[in-house]
């Protein structure tokens, strides 16, 4: 059974950066559309970016310019690197298949203070 351990969350300030970092127990990332999702509080949880096995990418509209996805399959991680975090980015950020066929994991979470 694969296992995903997020981590890198922080509390920021708005501005602020941070990496947040996905790690496999095997290498899922050469063949699956990987993606990191967010859940805020009372909210549903939403993928905010995705990378193909090829390397695409894409980005929810929310984070454009502003958040990168990237892979690492030697290492079995995968990463978003955040920039100009904003208040409304808080949540707790997990990765996962973009088809979601695995267990989640427990998540990091994201807090941006004003």
């Amino acid at each position: 059974q694969v296992q995903l351990v997020e981590s890198g969350g922080d509390l920021v300030r708005t501005g602020g950066s941070l990496r947040l970092s996905c790690a496999a127990s095997i290498n899922v990332f050469k063949s699956n559309t990987m993606a990191w999702y967010r859940q805020a509080p009372g909210k549903q949880r939403e993928w905010v970016a995705f990378i193909i096995p090829s390397g695409g990418t894409n980005y929810v509209h929310s984070v454009k310019g502003r958040f990168t996805i990237a892979r690492d399959n030697a290492n079995y991680t995968m990463y978003l690197q955040m920039t100009s975090l904003k208040p409304e980015d808080t949540a707790l950020y997990y990765c996962n298949t973009l088809t979601r066929a695995f267990a989640w994991g427990q998540g990091t979470q994201v807090s941006v203070s004003p």
